[in-house]
């Protein structure tokens, strides 16, 4: 893959063997862990997709916030050391804040020692705070994104690398160095999460891949595809042809249960509204105050099979990523929701 995410020779097949899809397939995100029983739950969840045979598993990058999880690549190794097949990625990583050489680096370590099985969504950021602890102008971070996957591409291409005369310039680097390179040839599949037009722009003059966000409605997603794919135009791409979209999706033949978790997810929701102040891009803004059943999907059997079908016949989805553990629910609940997803649902897809 080149600088614009495009894969030399690329179509259809290729970049779905790539991101290794064949038809829909599935993966679970978990979030930050606050203490070790967070973590050993998370990991539970981990070990039982991975078990189940499921594509993949997904961290966010977050900081300064409760739960958030503030290196996605270490909980990723651990989990590493705990799977077998499962894939080990990152909705969110927030590359225009960290050293690129370390970057591709820690990435290229963990893609050898999980023997490719990486991939990588990466993003911007957007909370001040963040920008403001890392002592980064806000307003630079799309230059800073695009300097920092150009080194880091570079470097995997087996360039010598310098930071000299980027944003990222420090003199404590050498002139010139080369990271090692990833086990994937040539490097892990990548994607990019975006909220905006800007974002989504960014990712299509790379040919990469728009992560659909958990709190998008249903009709952004399709409005952010169609921008999205426009921009894309007619290069031959991984964008093209991948279409990831996460989603908080329940499963009971139980309406009493179903009930209970709209109730615990509009609880959520309201929990969150306060953030929707007029600082937040608009985009991200109009997802958290849209009501929870335009982003969520929680009903029988037969509905989520409905819903997720447009999904794959309207938007092209081919890699759905659930969140497992969802409010209003207990653990059993949550374990039986995962079973019929796997055993009947997503059978349905394909």
């Amino acid at each position: 893959m080149n600088s614009s995410g495009e894969v030399p020779g690329s179509n259809r097949e290729s970049a779905r063997r790539h991101w290794a899809i064949d038809g829909v397939v599935l993966g679970i995100s978990v979030g930050g862990s606050s203490n070790a029983r967070e973590w050993n739950r998370a990991r539970e969840w981990v070990q039982r997709a991975d078990i189940a045979g499921l594509h993949s598993v997904w961290m966010p990058e977050m900081h300064f916030s409760p739960g958030g999880n503030t290196s996605p690549l270490l909980c990723l190794s651990a989990l590493a050391a705990c799977t077998q097949r499962i894939r080990l990625a990152t909705t969110s990583l927030l590359i225009p804040i960290h050293n690129p050489l370390r970057v591709a680096e820690e990435i290229a370590s963990l893609d050898r020692l999980s023997h490719g099985r990486v991939l990588i969504g990466l993003g911007r950021g957007f909370r001040a705070p963040l920008f403001s602890a890392f002592g980064i102008d806000p307003s630079t971070k799309r230059k800073r994104f695009d300097a920092a996957l150009d080194l880091i591409l570079a470097a995997w291409r087996g360039e010598a690398v310098t930071l000299n005369g980027t944003f990222f310039e420090s003199r404590n680097y050498p002139a010139a160095i080369q990271p090692p390179s990833p086990y994937q040839n040539p490097h892990p599949p990548l994607a990019v999460a975006a909220f905006g037009r800007m974002g989504l722009a960014q990712a299509a003059r790379r040919g990469l891949p728009y992560l659909a966000s958990p709190i998008e409605t249903y009709d952004q997603i399709r409005e952010n595809l169609i921008y999205h794919r426009e921009g894309i135009g007619d290069m031959a791409c991984t964008g093209r042809w991948i279409t990831p979209v996460m989603r908080t999706v329940f499963i009971s033949n139980k309406p009493s249960i179903c009930q209970r978790v709209l109730d615990g997810l509009a609880e959520e929701g309201r929990r969150s509204a306060p953030a929707a102040s007029p600082k937040l891009p608009a985009a991200l803004a109009r997802a958290v105050a849209a009501p929870a059943h335009e982003r969520v999907i929680v009903g029988g059997p037969d509905e989520v099979k409905e819903r997720l079908n447009e999904y794959k016949k309207n938007l092209g989805m081919n890699l759905l990523v659930v969140r497992p553990q969802v409010p209003g629910a207990n653990e059993s609940q949550r374990r039986d929701s995962f079973d019929l997803l796997v055993g009947e649902v997503l059978p349905a897809l394909n």
